[in-house]
């Protein structure tokens, strides 16, 4: 592909090589109620790139032609499509294109067309340890962009090789040290995890969750009103089937304020236990409904303390979902 401006594309109908085509219009015969307007270097190249589409025709200048489409909008399918049709028709070198195609992948991050056609392309090229260093300068610009950790955990899943799996631990954990709150890296985590390690049975399933639990711990620990560590933790125990309960002496400090150093006891040092920090704005609300949870999965008089729980949540900590606090204590009343 060469950079190209719409504003100066010369029209291919002023184009002498484009004379033996005969355009298309969109709304040829047709008289529409609401009419799409589009500028007039787009209209003269969708009109040609019908026009050889009905022809059938598979040739370099239709890849000059949907190049020129997809520069000025990325989300043409059909575009694409026709141009990985003519590529593979022309016998041309998919990795040139896939080199090419980083230009565009880069300023168009968030639309989809983009990352099917690499998926395509690396389907047939079977390099995906390049892509995942692609992939990983792509992140630097956009740590959360969906397109790029779905097409990441494609090429993961897809490949499924044990040397695109080994380092991608290291890989979310730098993100992570970058910026806790980077939810989409959580939940890479989980995906590299629960999908590479556990499932080849590299690493014990009863290992591998305390790994993770205590991962987790120590990101709470950091920051504990960060929500993604919360949901990841209970990601981890739901799929271990490990009962929040066995969580509850981590926990419990969480949900109680914060205590000056003067009123505070000497800490004890538990590492599979650590304390909030110092600077830690508690009492935490993902603490507490963690507690609350607990309490409420023992039954019997527990249901009770969850209810004050979820009251101290509806009316003091987290009242902006209030509504939502009232109905889990109606909801478990109704179970004593």
């Amino acid at each position: 592909m060469h950079q190209q401006d719409s504003s100066t594309l010369v029209l291919f109908s002023e184009r002498p090589e484009w004379a033996d085509v005969t355009p298309l219009e969109q709304y040829e015969g047709v008289n529409p109620l609401a009419p799409i307007y589009y500028s007039e270097e787009y209209k003269d190249a969708t009109s040609y790139f019908r026009g050889i589409v009905k022809a059938g025709e598979m040739s370099p200048r239709v890849l000059e032609l949907t190049e020129a489409i997809i520069r000025m909008n990325p989300a043409h399918y059909s575009a694409w499509q026709y141009r990985y049709k003519t590529l593979l028709e022309l016998n041309n070198p998919l990795d040139d294109e896939l080199a090419l195609m980083d230009e565009i992948a880069v300023k168009h991050l968030k639309t989809y067309q983009v990352w099917h056609h690499r998926r395509l392309l690396v389907a047939r090229t079977r390099e995906p340890a390049r892509e995942l260093a692609f992939l990983s300068r792509s992140l630097r610009a956009d740590t959360k962009n969906y397109h790029t950790w779905s097409y990441r955990q494609w090429l993961l899943a897809y490949f499924n090789e044990d040397t695109l799996w080994e380092r991608e631990l290291d890989f979310v954990g730098d993100l992570l040290e970058e910026d806790l709150r980077n939810n989409s890296a959580w939940h890479h985590r989980f995906f590299v995890v629960f999908q590479s390690g556990v499932r080849k049975g590299d690493e014990d399933r009863g290992a591998v969750a305390q790994r993770e639990i205590s991962f987790a711990k120590q990101y709470i620990a950091k920051a504990p009103n960060n929500a993604s560590v919360w949901n990841y933790l209970r990601g981890v125990l739901e799929h271990s089937k490990i009962p929040f309960s066995e969580l509850q002496i981590f926990v419990t400090p969480y949900t109680l304020p914060q205590r000056s150093e003067d009123d505070a006891p000497a800490e004890v040092i538990d590492l599979e236990n650590p304390l909030p920090s110092k600077l830690a704005q508690l009492p935490c609300v993902a603490a507490i409904e963690f507690l609350a949870d607990v309490h409420e999965a023992a039954g019997g008089d527990s249901i009770m303390k969850a209810t004050e729980l979820w009251k101290l949540l509806a009316d003091e900590h987290d009242t902006i979902r209030k509504k939502y606090w009232e109905y889990r204590i109606r909801e478990a009343l109704r179970t004593v």
